[in-house]
This record gives C-alpha cells, structure tokens and sequence, in this order.
C-alpha cells in the first residue's frame, strides 16, 4: 500500500511542476500545493516506491479482479483521500474545487490527467464505464451527473478498509452471511471438480430438505477454499438481487473465498407476475471468483444463454445426518429411542447448528438439560414453518380414539406403516420409480366430530412428531399461480421439518376437477394437478380429513395408501363415548345417577357433540355448586340438539325433570 501511495504522491507532484510551467502560474492555491507535496514527499519517500511487494494488497486484489497496471493507478489515486487527507487537498486543489463541492473525492479530470489519460480519449472513457472491471465489480463509484470530467471518483469504504488491512466484512455482506457446515457427498465432489476446471458457475438445486447450502460449502473446503455462504433472502428491503451479489463477489474476492448464493431462483423470479430478473444471473456471471448458487426450483433455460452446470443436491443419507447431529452434541446418547425423531428431523447442517444453539439457549434460561424436547421446540421455532404457530403434541394415544374396530385397526396399521417405512425403503424403491416420493397418505373421512382430527393426533403423537395443520385460508390465494406457491411452501416446511401434514376439510382444496368453461374452472384444475403431482412426490406422511368424500378427485384415491372411514357412532360407541368423556369427571352425583345405556340409546349424536354436552353439563354443575348427574346431562343434550337445530329422539328425556337453577353469586 505504501508503494502505491508514494507513486501517487510522484504523479501529483509531476501535475503540479506541469501547471508551474504554465504562464502566469502563480496563484494561492500552486503555493498551497507546492507546499503539500513537500510534506506528501516526507510522509511518503521514493524509498516507499522501490518497498517489496510480497504481502501487497493492491497487487492481490489486482490479480483477483482482473485489473492491469492502469486500472491499480486509477484505484489508488481514488483510495488516497481516504487514507491521507494531504493527499485528499491536493487531488481536490488539482481539481479547482473546494473540500466542500467534490465532497473529498478526486474529479474524472483530475484522475484521467494523474494516470496519463487524455480526458477526451475512448480509453478514458472505456477505463471508467460501468461495463468495466473497476466499476463492474464495485472496486470504483463515480457519483454524479454533471459534465462527466467534473463528476467524482470514490472506493467504497470496504475496499479502502481491505487495502490498509482491516477485514471488517462489508455491512450487506454481513446481513446476508449465514453459517453453512460442509459435508462430504458425490454431489460436493461433482462441483468440486467443476470448479477446479475452471466452471466459474454451478447450480445446485436443493429440493425441499436436501442440503443444498452443505454440498456447495463441502465442494469448497475440499478445495481448500473458504467459503462465503449468503442467503440473497436476507438482504435488506429496498437492495437489489444484482448489487447484493455483486457486493457478496466482491467480499468473496478480497478474502480469498469461493461465493456460496442462496436463494438464487427467488432472488431471479421475486413474483410470479413478473418477468426473471436477469441482472441477479448476469452478477452471478460476472463474479472474479467461482460461484455456486442454490435454489429449490431447477435453471430455468431462458435465465442465461449459456446453461450453467447442474447439480442436484439429495437428502443427507441417515448416516451423514448422524454424524452432523453428534458434532452439535457430542456426549449425548443419540442412539436412544427418545433421540430418534430428533435425529429424523430433515435440516441441512447449518440448520442442525442453529437448532442445537437455540436449544442451548433455552435450556440454559430455563435451567433445564438439553435434551430431545428441547431441541425439537428450537427446530419448530427456527424452522418458522408454521407462521409462529406451534402446533406441538397431545397426549393422545389409541386409547383415546372411540371408533368401531375396523377403523380402530386401519388407523393402527397406518402408525405401524409409518413406523417401519425406514426399513422397507431400505430394500429398494418399493414406492416407485419417475419421481416418485417415499411418503404416506391417508384419507380419514366421515361426519363431524366423528374423530378425524383426534386420530390424525394420535398417529402424529404415536409417531413422536407434531401435526402441522395447514391454514387453509394462509393458502388458498385469489390470484393465478400464489396457490400452488403457498402448498409448494406448505410441503417444503412439511419435509423440511418431518412432521405429520394435516389438510382438514380436504374436499376444499382436493375437490373433482370439471370440465372448462371458463378461465376460473381451468385454473382451478391447475391447482388439483399440482396437488396430484405433489402429494406423489412428498417424502413425510399426510392426512387429509373430509367430510364429503365424494366430492374428492377420483385420481386421489391412487395417491392414498389408506382410506380410513369414521362412521357416525353405533350405540355401544356411545356408550364407551360417553364413559370416556365422564371419567375425567368423577365422582359424579350419587343422588342422580348416570344411565349409560338411556344415553347412548337416546342421544344419536357423534363424539364432538357428546364432548359438547358433557362440557356443558361441567360448567351448569360448577355453577350451582354441585357434580354432574343425569338431570345436568339431560338439560345439557337438549340445549346441544337445539343448536344443532335437530329433533330430539322420541322421549326427549321427557321424564327427566331439569337440574334446579344455579343462584347467581352474592356481591360483596
């Protein structure tokens, strides 16, 4: 730096012997910049210019970014006001301005002229367009839009810092930086390769919980080279795709790494109203050093004309994903049952390392252990896949599902299905080939309150995973394409997070495709396709729950390994309803006995309305200060019919005269 810095007090110093030359050259400010380059010669002594460059900065970043002699001149003459505000007063007296009208920047003219440029010459103007590699690669800004030789040059700070040896990383860069662990897969060794010969981009596509980020950060280290690792997703509102990764480049540049860029497909197709931008592709085109950007779509052939290498990123084998998880939490016993769905979660390493920090932390407010628990609420909070909800787990077991024993044993075989699929895929492709996905699926149908949504807890809780109901209104979307691309985030979030996705009233979005009238049946249909596609391709385990089973597309039906149906209760799953329900509220009234056998002769209700009326007849006891009898209950089941708008069965519990009215409480 030093060097540079002394060739440049030399040209300032041949500038001024040339305008001393001039007639009449003997005004205020020549004295004022003959005595500045006197004291610039002792700061800066010709001894600086003949220094060794062999830790130089300046001829480092040179060679990464392509720069010849001409362009490091240029470079220096704009990072000198920075670095010595002599330096800075004689630029800006050369220029004929004052400190406060160029703002400390040297002019065009004043640049051009040091470097031995005519200001008029095509070379000038080519060395400082935007097209070229000082301003092409953010080494140089050119701030305003006046006459062209009046306008300023500036290095932004992040350069002039890396050139007198601080490597402060830039504020953008920053933002964007995520952690990224790198493994060792084929997929890694392929872009390893491509870079080593010379591929100055790859793609990786990274479908949903493939670890996309780890394959390009392994690709890296196995070179030996650092790697940048940004998520494009992170940068702040307002900063373009292209200037975010032209700054990520030329951090990458100055520190030696190879650029890791994530979320590039988002980052190119931000809306699907809106044209690709390509400016993100050419920055990725354009980067002095290799580039392997990451995205969950496949390169789209119109983004670029010369097709990137492709690469696609495939889940962590269960060995790999071992071996992650016991780098984050070494000591722990992660071989035990109780770890076993921690270590199934499908996070990318980063993800892993994050997950196993948040942990931590709770743990430590809480004062607690770091065990499966907690990990498993940090995956759910970081996973952000449920919008700040958390849906979490029950305590349901099989024992709390009320049905007849043919569905009672189908949703048993399903949990035992989801149990053993590990050990059946591993003996090949039994679901399939062309793309078809390891999942399973299961339709639970039947009448409300029949007891769908409770055995999809049952089977999410005997599984020890949680149920992600999915919000159907956060998905169904007005506008053409925002559909798809919400339950595309929906089954990402799903596979990413291994839980059980639960779609209830199904019929509403997996409803029988018509035939086409106008343009609202036709993209109507796109939608039941996409969900034929995708549920064929998911990896996890769905339930959907409807109570019109008729009205789902019959091409459902092949995508469905179970279909589960709640019949509406007979009388002696009433009567276990009924006696379900009422244990949890014992002792009842001794002088008012419960008949079981009249209220699960006389009440044809399901199993949501039973758990109704014993809640009601819960709180009309709490409130006349008793326990729950046969009268409460009857009161009860009247009120709940006449809700539902129905008739009573014949009887009506006509002889069961009403519970004694609750006499509201005394004020003090």
């Amino acid at each position: 730096m030093r060097r540079h810095l002394a060739h440049v007090v030399t040209q300032v110093a041949g500038a001024v012997d040339h305008r001393a030359r001039a007639p009449q050259a003997h005004d205020e400010a020549l004295d004022r910049l003959r005595e500045l380059v006197a004291v610039l010669r002792a700061d800066h002594p010709e001894a600086d210019a003949e220094a060794d460059a062999g830790a130089d900065r300046v001829a480092a970043l040179a060679e990464i970014f392509g720069l010849d002699a001409l362009d490091v001149r240029l470079l220096m003459v704009a990072v000198a006001p920075d670095v010595d505000a002599n330096l800075g007063t004689a630029l800006d007296l050369l220029g004929g301005s004052g400190l406060t009208a160029t703002g400390g920047h040297v002019t065009l003219g004043t640049a051009l002229e040091l470097c031995g440029l005519g200001s008029g010459s095509a070379e000038a103007r080519a060395r400082l367009h935007p097209s070229a590699p000082l301003r092409r690669r953010r080494l140089l800004l050119v701030h305003g839009d006046g006459p062209w030789l009046g306008r300023t040059l500036q290095a932004p700070d992040r350069v002039v810092g890396h050139l007198v040896g601080d490597d402060t990383p830039d504020p953008l860069v920053a933002t964007m930086t995520v952690p990224a662990e790198g493994v060792d897969l084929p997929e890694a060794q392929s872009v390893a390769r491509a870079v080593e010969l010379g591929v100055r981009l790859v793609y990786v596509r990274s479908p949903l919980g493939a670890p996309g980020a780890a394959v390009a950060a392994g690709a890296f280290s196995a070179l030996g080279i650092r790697p940048l690792v940004v998520d494009l997703r992170r940068r702040p509102a307002g900063t373009s795709g292209a200037g975010a990764v032209a700054v990520a480049a030329r951090e990458a540049g100055m520190i030696g790494a190879g650029l890791v860029v994530l979320g590039v497909d988002d980052a190119i197709m931000a809306a699907p109203d809106q044209p690709a931008d390509l400016a993100v592709v050419e920055a990725l085109g354009d980067a002095a050093v290799p580039v392997v950007g990451v995205g969950h779509r496949g390169w789209d052939r119109g983004w670029s004309r010369d097709l990137p290498l492709c690469v696609e990123a495939t889940r962590l084998p269960p060995a790999v994903r071992g071996q992650v998880w016991d780098r984050e939490l070494p000591g722990a016993d992660l071989a035990a049952a109780e770890w076993r769905d921690v270590i199934g979660l499908r996070l990318e390493p980063g993800d892993v390392a994050s997950t196993v920090r948040y942990a931590r932390m709770l743990g430590a407010v809480r004062e607690e252990p770091v065990g499966p628990a907690l990990v498993r609420e940090a995956a759910r909070r970081l996973g952000g896949g449920a919008g700040g909800r958390l849906p979490g787990r029950t305590s349901a077991t099989l024992s709390d599902l009320v049905l007849p024993d043919t569905a009672r044993q189908q949703v048993a075989q399903l949990i035992s299905w989801a149990q053993h699929r590990d050990a059946v895929l591993a003996q090949g492709p039994v679901h399939g080939q062309g793309g078809k996905g390891s999942g399973l699926a299961a339709l639970f149908s039947g009448g409300p309150g029949t007891g769908k949504t409770l055995a999809a807890h049952v089977v999410s809780d005997a599984l020890g995973l949680d149920l992600y109901p999915v919000d159907l209104s956060s998905v169904v979307d007005k506008y053409v394409g925002e559909t798809e691309k919400n339950l595309e985030r929906v089954f990402h979030e799903a596979e990413s997070l291994n839980v059980v996705l639960f779609f209830d009233e199904a019929d509403s979005l997996f409803g029988s495709r018509s035939e086409v009238r106008d343009s609202r049946d036709r993209y109507a249909n796109l939608e039941v396709s996409y969900l034929l596609q995708r549920m064929e391709q998911f990896d996890g385990i769905v339930l959907l729950a409807t109570n019109l089973r008729a009205n789902l597309d019959a091409a459902f039906s092949r995508r469905l390994h179970f279909v589960i149906h709640f019949p509406d209760p007979d009388v002696p799953t009433r009567r276990s309803l009924w006696r379900q329900h009422l244990t949890h509220l014992e002792p009842l009234d001794a002088s008012d006995p419960v008949d079981f056998d009249l209220l699960a002769e006389g009440v044809e209700l399901a199993g949501g309305d039973i758990r109704n009326i014993v809640m009601a007849a819960a709180y009309d006891a709490a409130a006349a200060g008793g326990r729950i009898g046969m009268r409460t209950l009857a009161a009860a089941a009247r009120r709940e019919y006449a809700k539902l708008g129905r008739r009573m069965p014949p009887g009506g519990f006509a002889d069961i005269p009403p519970p004694a009215p609750a006499l509201p409480s005394a004020r003090g």
